[in-house]
């Protein structure tokens, strides 16, 4: 199979570092040496992921679509995080594997993509509508201790939990599709699960880094 890889870095300077890079060759090279890959050229990006006006990506699609080969990147998140994008890419009729994902197809890429960006909007749509409603109540917006110390002590206005449980079951639903197709991939256990969802940068229900205890509560939440 020819194939054309391609390798970004968020930073200048990850850049010049080689920070990030060299895993993401370490990935690319073991993939391309397992199917037995003929890599005609590769192409480095050095740009953020929320943009996508990348040069480099559009030579290597180019070079890709022109010699048929196959664009080959270390990961997912690395063509973009943006579904319109990512949905671009797939109609330019250029072909592309994701090291991490290989067995994954067009309608896979594209709904991943599709579940990130509902997620994102999901959640800050769900978040100004709670708290512009407290607002308009009179409420005193902001808890620096988080909302697990209200429930725990059942304290707190009933609204405002009501809305927190509201978001975290949208956001578990959102990632109901992401957790069945890891799953079935045969990754089962927790630590798999929060290492392969930190890997497509998928979000906790508060921002944050998801870690075995918070995919036990998705689950749980899940299953419910």
């Amino acid at each position: 199979m020819k194939t054309i890889t391609y390798y970004r870095v968020s930073t200048a300077a990850q850049g010049r570092s080689g920070l990030g890079l060299e895993a993401q060759r370490d990935a690319v090279g073991r993939f391309c040496q397992t199917r037995g890959c003929e890599v005609l050229a590769e192409y480095t990006e050095v740009e953020s992921g929320k943009r996508n006006d990348r040069p480099e990506l559009a030579k290597a699609m180019h070079h890709a679509k022109v010699t048929g080969a196959t664009l080959v990147i270390a990961k997912l998140d690395r063509l973009s995080r943006n579904a319109a994008f990512l949905l671009q890419l797939q109609e330019s009729g250029v072909r592309f594997i994701a090291a991490d994902m290989p067995e994954a197809c067009n309608l896979t890429v594209g709904i991943l993509a599709l579940v990130a960006q509902q997620e994102r909007e999901a959640i800050s749509a769900r978040t100004k509508a709670a708290l512009a409603a407290a607002k308009a109540r009179g409420q005193r917006l902001g808890n620096p201790n988080g909302a697990a110390p209200l429930r725990k002590a059942a304290k707190g206005n009933t609204a405002a939990v009501i809305a927190l449980k509201a978001a975290a079951d949208g956001h578990a639903a959102n990632l109901r599709p992401i957790v069945d197709n890891l799953r079935g991939r045969g990754l089962t256990s927790l630590p798999a699960i929060a290492n392969a969802l930190n890997e497509m940068q998928m979000q906790t229900p508060r921002g944050g880094k998801w870690h075995p205890s918070s995919v036990r509560n998705l689950l749980t939440r899940l299953e419910a």
